[in-house]
């Protein structure tokens, strides 16, 4: 086993600032990427003022949602953009992981070729993270390239897709295998869009929010612990701050690493290397993404303790506060015989070199270390507390 500090060390540059409180309700949170630097707008009520933010006069536009977001979101953001002067129009596909497929992504390269659109026409993802990984590989793929907006609806979107560039779709063998990076223009973030979350979906979010404390902040973490019900009851103020931080800690990763060329951006897929071959599994519909993060959270933890890198009580406290928002910690039973088959979709895990596993783990509550040739035998007994 060789560890890899020097690749994932965040305590280098500074992580505590870089949102701007525009109003009482509004912030701004800056992701730095020289040219292709934008700004997430973070507020309450703040989907007709979509085409403002982006400078979105005129032109024309091509909004990707899904049946569930169509009503009332993205037909509001619809509307915005008309009244800025812009023209275009809504495609909308079924909900659902099983939508990031070649299928459903030649669907929407039919509607832009029959509306014509080029380089000036910009892609407009309004939904959560299925759509902005859609909608983004479009618009990376289209025409070499398309201008391309985030309207994230979900808690998960807002705090993790949504930001720093990263689109694709799935194979049948594995998630987001095929993809590109490609930043947006800008994000627009609505808090209110989250009061028509369903539960589940809202508490799949959580998964990614707690991970952030986890990998890079234990104050956050703490202060996660001690707001359990301000997260339970969608508090307007804690769901605020959540975001905004959320989304600060992502920025200041992309920021040093866009392109995952040195290794630190690779701190994000805590668990995921797990939760990925989970979500494999269950063919992409038994498990929601946060859920598969929770668990595989919990399984990266394990393997922590078994490795000597932390004590057991690093992983209880992950379990308590994940437990507490509704998350579940255990891998389904039905999986629990498949090893041979986690271990193969393990493999095909971007963090993977040489057919060496390699996984993101904790050494303390806010930092976190790549560790690489990990035996998958080790991995595997991992997934289980016996």
């Amino acid at each position: 086993m060789v560890n890899c500090p020097a690749v994932a060390n965040l305590r280098s540059f500074e992580l505590s600032s870089g949102s701007s409180l525009m109003s009482d309700s509004h912030q701004q949170v800056s992701v730095q990427l020289g040219d292709r630097s934008y700004d997430i707008r973070i507020g309450n009520g703040i989907l007709a003022e979509t085409p403002q933010y982006l400078g979105q006069k005129s032109g024309r536009f091509l909004i990707v949602t899904d049946e569930h977001v169509q009503n009332p979101h993205a037909n509001d953001v619809l509307q915005a953009f008309r009244g800025a002067g812009a023209q275009g129009s809504i495609v909308t596909v079924a909900a659902g992981e099983r939508s990031k497929s070649l299928s459903a992504l030649s669907t929407l390269y039919d509607k832009l070729v029959a509306m014509s659109a080029n380089r000036r026409t910009t892609i407009v993802a309004v939904g959560g993270g299925v759509i902005g990984d859609l909608a983004g590989f479009l618009a990376a793929t289209y025409a070499r390239g398309l201008p391309f907006v985030q309207v994230p609806t979900t808690l998960l979107a807002m705090v993790d897709s949504s930001v720093g560039g990263k689109t694709g779709i799935n194979h049948t063998k594995g998630k987001n295998l095929i993809g590109a990076f490609h930043q947006p223009r800008g994000v627009v973030i609505d808090i209110q869009t989250l009061n028509t979350l369903p539960d589940r979906e809202y508490r799949s979010g959580l998964a990614e929010v707690i991970k952030y404390g986890v990998i890079l902040d234990e104050q956050f973490f703490a202060w996660l612990e001690d707001n359990i019900d301000g997260m339970l009851n969608r508090d307007a103020n804690v769901l605020a701050h959540i975001v905004a931080r959320s989304c600060e800690l992502k920025a200041a990763v992309v920021r040093e690493d866009e392109f995952e060329t040195t290794g630190l951006r690779a701190v994000l897929n805590y668990g995921h290397t797990f939760a990925h071959a989970f979500e494999a599994l269950s063919g992409y519909d038994e498990l929601l993404h946060g859920e598969a993060v929770s668990i595989g959270m919990i399984c990266a933890s394990r393997l922590a303790v078994r490795l000597g890198r932390i004590p057991a009580e690093v992983t209880d406290r992950q379990v308590a506060v994940l437990k507490s928002v509704g998350l579940p910690v255990e891998v389904p039973e039905n999986q629990l015989t498949r090893q041979q088959e986690i271990v193969d979709c393990m493999m095909l895990d971007k963090k993977t070199v040489d057919g060496q596993l390699r996984f993101i783990l904790p050494d303390s509550i806010g930092h976190v270390e790549t560790v690489e040739g990990v035996d998958a035998s080790a991995a595997l007994e991992c997934l289980t507390t016996t």
